[in-house]
């Protein structure tokens, strides 16, 4: 009797954990616009660290970013954001490229891997590598709580926190020396807005 007692338990347990597996959540497949009519991003690289993460789709994980096939660290300084994704969304590549989300770096205190945030995109940094063409959204927390920085636009942002664009433009051009980058432009959060509506999925 005792012995049935502990199969049965040990099978609740299983069935328990198997559950828990199939329920993991798929990041990507979350809804670009929240119901209060924000962008949401999740969270993938910590701001401060040097071991650039992104989610893998298939298995619903974090991993480190790869580089001849051993995880990539960075020979810099650390992300001065946190460096996510907008889920639902995804961008075709010219050059072959698996398609992946809207990069999104987000100014705040450092988040976990996983941390979904709603957000207000100040604008975009456009990059060139390669002859193609990045864009990187970025945003603040919408959540005033989250903030450190509060620009509620582009040119309210370019005013108030000149030393913040200027950190975010030398970071990405020289972060993977590489990987040649050029800066292009930085566009406004119109131009934000847009360009992840057009990626929406």
């Amino acid at each position: 009797m005792h012995s049935l007692l502990h199969k049965t338990r040990q099978l609740s347990l299983l069935l328990l954990a198997l559950a828990c597996f199939s329920c993991q959540t798929d990041y990507q497949t979350l809804p670009a616009l929240t119901e209060t009519k924000h962008w949401q991003a999740v969270v993938t690289t910590p701001s401060g660290s040097t071991q650039p993460l992104v989610y893998d789709a298939t298995e619903k994980e974090f991993v480190p970013q790869l580089e001849a096939g051993q995880p990539r660290k960075l020979e810099f300084l650390p992300y001065p954001g946190n460096e996510g994704f907008i889920p639902s969304t995804l961008v075709d590549s010219a050059q072959g490229r698996p398609a992946a989300p809207v990069p999104v770096i987000i100014l705040c205190n450092q988040k976990e891997p996983g941390t979904v945030l709603e957000i207000l995109p100040v604008g975009v940094l456009v990059l060139e590598r390669d002859g193609e063409l990045h864009h990187l959204v970025v945003a603040v927390p919408a959540r005033p709580s989250d903030q450190t920085i509060t620009p509620n636009s582009f040119s309210d942002f370019s005013g108030r926190y000149p030393a913040v664009k200027k950190i975010l433009e030398q970071w990405y051009l020289y972060q993977d020396p590489r990987q040649p980058t050029r800066l292009a432009a930085w566009k406004d959060e119109t131009f934000a807005d847009q360009l992840i509506q057009r990626w929406v999925q």
